[in-house]
């Protein structure tokens, strides 16, 4: 197809919205009783189902989209890893899951020419109306695969870009460059923040009109009960092995190159120089445990450090802290501070894309500019001498979560893809 041949697709679909008689002799959807229409097959791809807030997301969206309109589906890979599986979240939320053995995360040419003709005959064959791509990998392959199957509709979210600063100039010119290419056989791309439509837009890649934001949605209800019990605080401490009395700092986040884990170790020693009732908490898993654990026994600091792995309860766990420190150095936009601020847990974070855009320095948490131990170590400290700050803190949080919660991002998608549905 064309890309000429795909804006001339899209031209038609308007015609139908605007009250053209179509096939069966009546007017657009807009006139068509709900009853009658039967639902678009949305088909999305995401490279792995580990535990992280962009599967999370995957996973949310296709349990809880309208299914009067949208038939969701999920196409994913293999792998999972040592951060945790989502295989069986996406079983309990009935999400109709095919694993395509070839969609690998690493580059690797023959698996990736394997999974492209996968995607394209699983896409020829079954002829969904919408193709809806996660992830770097997935997000090329797939919106190539849906391009050449002339799939009427393709949406990619952006839950951070492929690039990011912390990669080589040359690695990160070819993804932006992937980016562009891919861009061009898109119908709409959604982006977690407002950082990620700039920076793509810096990058030229697609036009303006593209982009929509859509914030990553949480069910955040279970966080805000978990905080409002009376004993959720010494019920959290036990749960972790904590002491009731400590002062804790603690975060959930994946044990990778990405959430920077080192450097909370390194910021929680000189925490606990100054706070000698200090402890800290790191719930999840990740290639860089062993790293983590070695520094901590390096640092003294293993008696104080809890690595509880990964965990279903963090709503459950959250109300332990008094802090929670986010050190990343890159983000989309983390699901976790949500979790956080709803639990009413003030914010320690590295000021990157996303995070920005929720936590303000001075009224939900504080920001911290180049991401040094240092840095957060006296912002944390910063928290722990004062309570009455952490208390406005506290206050304000909930009001701060509510453009975060999962109906706001189950109505904006829903509105995209009505939009854009080519059986409209």
């Amino acid at each position: 197809m064309s890309f000429r041949g795909r804006a001339g697709v899209r031209l038609r679909k308007r015609a139908t919205l605007s009250g053209s008689p179509t096939a069966d002799g009546v007017a657009g959807s807009p006139n068509r009783s709900q009853s009658s229409l039967t639902p678009t097959s949305v088909v999305h791809v995401i490279t792995r189902l580990i535990v992280g807030g962009a599967q999370e997301n995957t996973i949310l969206t296709c349990a809880r989209t309208d299914h009067r309109r949208f038939a969701s589906r999920l196409v994913v890979g293999p792998e999972t890893g040592s951060e945790g599986s989502l295989f069986r979240y996406a079983e309990e939320l009935r999400v109709p899951v095919t694993v395509l053995p070839s969609l690998v995360r690493r580059v690797a040419p023959k698996h990736d020419a394997m999974a492209l003709l996968s995607l394209y005959r699983l896409f020829r064959r079954e002829r969904p109306g919408i193709v809806h791509t996660h992830s770097s990998k997935a997000g090329l392959l797939g919106r190539l695969a849906a391009w050449l199957a002339r799939v009427p509709v393709v949406i990619h979210t952006v839950h951070g870009w492929s690039f990011h600063d912390h990669m080589p100039t040359a690695v990160r010119r070819t993804y932006v460059l992937a980016e562009r290419a891919a861009a061009r056989i898109t119908d709409r791309l959604i982006v977690v923040a407002d950082k990620d439509r700039d920076v793509g837009l810096a990058e030229t890649i697609g036009r303006a009109d593209q982009y929509v934001t859509i914030r990553s949605g949480v069910d955040l209800a279970p966080f805000f009960e978990a905080a409002g019990r009376p004993t959720a605080r010494i019920d959290a401490r036990e749960r972790l092995g904590v002491p009731s009395d400590g002062f804790v700092i603690g975060s959930v986040l994946r044990l990778s190159d990405q959430k920077n884990p080192l450097a909370f170790v390194r910021a929680a020693r000189l925490v606990l120089d100054a706070r000698p009732d200090a402890w800290f908490v790191m719930v999840g898993d990740g290639s860089l445990r062993p790293e983590v654990e070695s520094l901590a026994a390096d640092v003294g600091l293993a008696e104080r450090l809890r690595l509880p792995g990964v965990r279903r309860d963090v709503a459950e766990l959250l109300p332990a802290f008094d802090v929670f420190l986010l050190p990343s150095l890159w983000e989309g936009l983390p699901r976790v501070i949500p979790q956080a601020l709803a639990a009413g847990i003030p914010v320690v974070a590295s000021r990157v894309a996303g995070i920005e855009e929720i936590v303000h320095t001075g009224l939900t948490g504080e920001l911290v500019e180049n991401g040094t131990p240092a840095e957060f170590a006296d912002a944390v400290l910063k928290l722990g001498a004062d309570p009455s700050l952490v208390a406005e803190y506290r206050a304000r949080a909930h009001d701060a979560v509510g453009e975060f919660e999962l109906h706001r991002m189950l109505d904006g998608l829903n509105a995209v893809y009505s939009e854009l549905d080519p059986n409209s």
